[in-house]
């Protein structure tokens, strides 16, 4: 994976969306990775996987049935109050 600065991004942005049409671009600032630059089909592609991955946990949550509104205030409580 091709690597910017986030100067030399800001400086060569052209180059920089050039170089992302191709692989992800990972952007730095103060050498540390801070965004990814990837082409329009790959973010599509990977959109389409979540959304997918959201409908399927859906379904299941749908036909898991759901929490009454007791225990919904009881789990909440239950997380609220919960130490780390």
């Amino acid at each position: 994976m091709k690597r910017f600065a986030a100067k030399e991004a800001k400086n060569e942005f052209g180059h920089m969306l050039d170089t992302a049409r191709r692989e992800p671009v990972t952007i730095e600032k103060n050498g540390r990775p801070v965004a990814v630059v990837v082409p329009i089909e790959d973010y599509e592609r990977l959109s389409a996987i979540e959304d997918a991955w959201w409908a399927q946990r859906a379904k299941k949550w749908a036909t898991g049935g759901f929490l009454s509104k007791a225990k919904s205030r009881a789990l909440l409580a239950k997380m609220l109050n919960a130490k780390d």
